[in-house]
């Protein structure tokens, strides 16, 4: 119940962010996807098991929406047509936020370590691509806008390198295992 709660919550704050997104490009792609990706992750059916089989293909159903939302194409749709504007509330969380939620614990240190730098070079890529390019990106921002969103994406990538690094230093298991050698690194006769 607490999870329905939080992923309605989620849902609340990106439609009271609308009020803002045809103004302020941020605000609709820092503020308003993330959370409707996350109010698709809360959702309880995020629980459910997915068997083995499935996994990739799930997790390429996540990659490929997230892909599409982030082309500055889909962000005119959604604010120009109401097809668009529907489908950025039906596909992130059900078909982004859901699925990445789905296989996230099937996934291995390493995939998930590969994504999670793929998205911080990602962030980093469009903060680059919008802060540089000579001629508009969105059509409905201007270019003072576009600005603004690829210092949002170089502080959103910041953020996230912060954050996935304090686990890192802080875990405990780490300290344990100081100055021992891992199973890996014995050879076994």
């Amino acid at each position: 119940m607490m999870r329905w709660g939080l992923s309605a919550a989620a849902f609340a704050l990106a439609c009271g962010a609308q009020l803002w997104v045809a103004a302020d490009p941020v605000i609709h792609m820092l503020v308003q996807i993330p959370l409707l990706a996350i109010c698709g992750w809360l959702l309880p059916l995020a629980r459910w098991e997915v068997p083995k089989e499935a996994v990739g293909a799930v997790l390429i159903l996540a990659l490929v929406v997230g892909a599409i939302w982030m082309l500055p194409r889909s962000l005119d749709a959604a604010l120009i047509t109401w097809q668009g504007h529907v489908a950025k509330f039906v596909t992130i969380p059900l078909f982004f936020g859901l699925p990445l939620a789905l296989v996230w614990r099937h996934l291995g240190p390493i995939i998930k370590g590969f994504l999670k730098c793929q998205s911080i070079s990602m962030l980093l890529f469009l903060g680059f691509l919008y802060t540089h390019a000579p001629v508009r990106i969105c059509n409905s921002y201007l270019v003072d806008d576009q600005v603004r969103l690829g210092h949002g994406f170089a502080l959103a990538a910041l953020a996230l390198v912060i954050l996935w690094l304090i686990p890192v230093f802080a875990s405990p298991s780490n300290r344990e295992t100081k100055g021992k050698f891992h199973e890996f690194s014995h050879i076994r006769h």
